[in-house]
């Protein structure tokens, strides 16, 4: 019965000895779930790796955890490594473990740590997301955008996917998870610490080989081995160069001299001309004022051409210049580009690098020639061209014009009345009174073709008694013509009668003659004036004079009366 009892006891065991054994097995080398802890390799099957971290069971790791991007998995039986624990047993009795999680703690503590260092880290670009890429930093996956991927836009990424390569951390939040970093940061770090070596080595007037790297509308950029300088197309040549690919091409090795640099902001300058001998050297020597030379047109604008009258040598034509006679004409109607013209030196500036040229200093001056085949007293004939309000243009021979001002027009009438008589288009006859070559001014006359009726004017002076014949009736007078005479002159109303009841224009009519008495008579100024009231007056003070007083007792008409039968003879 004792052994029976004792071999009872030993199958099973008591309350104590079963607490113990529970306690035992919660022994477990402070291993707990969500930590990362150390295990060692104790077996490989096919793409999984057996671990053992100290527990009842092992656990097992797919191999492709151990690799990672671009790496392939180094790993062995009997080698110490780290996993995450998830869970301490599964429903197969087994540790849930992981490698990747693993990694990814051991990398966010490093990251944070290089992170507030300041400090660049190692990933690896391994797949394409909206907006950007995707980096493994060994295990913590970041986002790359695509405008932090190079200094410049760069099409296919295919090159710098899956190689380790070198990135900058912008940003971290570990509560969410995100990652930003930036390869273009470094790639410009790198490269102003290889611009600054550069340009240390460099010096301004330094003659140095590049190779076109780029060209643009207003240069090129040349490469001077691992920094770009900048070539202006006018420091191409000394010759005009409308765009850099007349004289270069990319890829091409050119020579060329070092400007100036810019310390700062590591800005380099460069020139092609500057090694070729400077053609604007002794160049007023070369082009002596007033000299001719042909050239060739190398650009028009609206102010004038220029003209190349050798390699690197350009002269501008203004407009003032360009032809005696079209004014207001667009430089374009009078010459083509990569026309061959013949143009005068009229002013060289060597400083400024100006040479001002005339064209139509090798033309015949118009002017000249018609002063020359007319002279002043000279008739002419041309077409009405324009009317202004103080004259107008007649087209004359040699396409130049002559201005009739409105003095000129006619002897006795206002101008302004005269120049309604003419029309744009007219065919008109003067004569020349005056030709300024300089100014380029025609003065001509109409009136002129006619005798100066004041210089015929014989006897007549103011005070002189005259006949007229009236030659239009109008509400402020009448219009008359001296008889015998060209001379006309207006008589107001109240000049028309001493009585200011017989002051009616409508008294008179045309064709009708009558006396009146000249009142203004300007020979220079070819100006005369005649009125009737006044002829009136003056007769009866000649009259009272002659025949008696108003108060010797006669009538005044009775003394008027005398007066006129004896002037009429009767």
């Amino acid at each position: 019965m004792a052994r029976a009892a004792a071999a009872t006891a030993d199958k099973n065991p008591s309350r104590e000895d079963f607490a113990a054994m529970l306690e035992e097995s919660f022994v477990t080398n402070d291993v707990q779930e969500g930590a990362v802890v150390k295990g060692k390799v104790v077996g490989i099957e096919k793409d999984i790796a057996v671990i053992d971290i100290g527990l009842k069971t092992e656990g097992r790791v797919p191999l492709r955890e151990f690799a990672g991007h671009g790496r392939t998995a180094d790993i062995k039986v009997g080698d110490t490594v780290e996993v995450y624990l998830e869970r301490v047993e599964n429903a197969l009795g087994e540790a849930v473990l992981s490698r990747d999680k693993a990694r990814r703690e051991e990398s966010w503590v490093r990251l944070e740590e290089k992170f507030n260092a300041n400090e660049k880290v190692t990933g690896v670009i391994f797949n394409k997301v909206k907006g950007g890429f995707t980096v493994d930093l060994d295990g913590a996956v970041a986002f790359l955008p695509r405008s932090q991927v190079d200094i410049r836009p760069i099409r296919d990424v295919t090159p710098l996917m899956h190689n380790p390569q070198p990135f900058q951390i912008l940003k971290m939040d570990r509560r969410r998870g995100n990652i930003v970093v930036s390869r273009r940061t470094v790639l410009e770090e790198t490269r102003a610490e290889q611009r600054s070596e550069i340009v240390a080595r460099l010096q301004e007037g330094q003659v140095i080989d590049g190779v076109v790297k780029n060209i643009t509308d207003y240069g090129a950029f040349v490469d001077l081995g691992g920094i770009d300088g900048l070539l202006h197309v006018t420091d191409m040549a000394w010759r005009r160069v409308n765009h850099p690919t007349e004289i270069l091409t990319i890829g091409q090795t050119v020579k060329v001299q070092i400007i100036r640099i810019n310390q700062e902001t590591h800005r380099i300058s460069l020139g092609m001309k500057q090694l070729l001998d400077d053609p604007w050297q002794g160049i007023a020597a070369k082009y002596p004022l007033n000299a001719r030379f042909k050239g060739r047109v190398t650009n028009i604008t609206d102010y004038g051409a220029f003209v190349e009258l050798e390699p690197g040598i350009e002269g501008l034509i203004h407009v003032s210049e360009m032809s005696w006679t079209k004014k207001n004409v667009h430089p374009g109607k009078i010459v083509s580009t990569s026309q061959e013209v013949e143009v005068q030196i009229l002013e060289v500036d060597p400083v400024k690098r100006r040479i001002s040229l005339g064209l139509k200093q090798t033309m015949a001056n118009p002017w000249d020639a018609f002063a020359e085949k007319h002279p002043v007293g000279s008739n002419v004939e041309g077409e009405v061209k324009n009317k202004t309000e103080f004259g107008l243009f007649i087209g004359l021979d040699g396409d130049v014009d002559g201005m009739v001002h409105l003095s000129d027009l006619d002897w006795t009438r206002p101008g302004e009345q005269v120049i309604e008589e003419f029309k744009k288009g007219d065919m008109v006859k003067a004569v020349v009174l005056d030709v300024d070559v300089e100014k380029e001014r025609i003065s001509l006359g109409i009136k002129q073709l006619g005798g100066d009726p004041f210089a015929e004017a014989g006897d007549l002076k103011k005070g002189a008694v005259v006949t007229c014949e009236v030659i239009a009736v109008n509400d402020g007078g009448i219009e008359v013509k001296i008889v015998d005479t060209d001379m006309t002159a207006f008589i107001k109303r109240s000049d028309l009668a001493r009585d200011r009841n017989d002051q009616r224009p409508e008294r008179f009519a045309v064709g009708e003659k009558v006396d009146a008495r000249i009142t203004l008579f300007d020979k220079k100024g070819h100006k005369v004036g005649v009125s009737i009231k006044a002829l009136e007056i003056a007769e009866e003070k000649e009259a009272v004079a002659q025949y008696g007083s108003s108060d010797s007792g006669a009538t005044l008409g009775d003394i008027l009366g005398t007066a006129l039968k004896q002037r009429d003879g009767k």
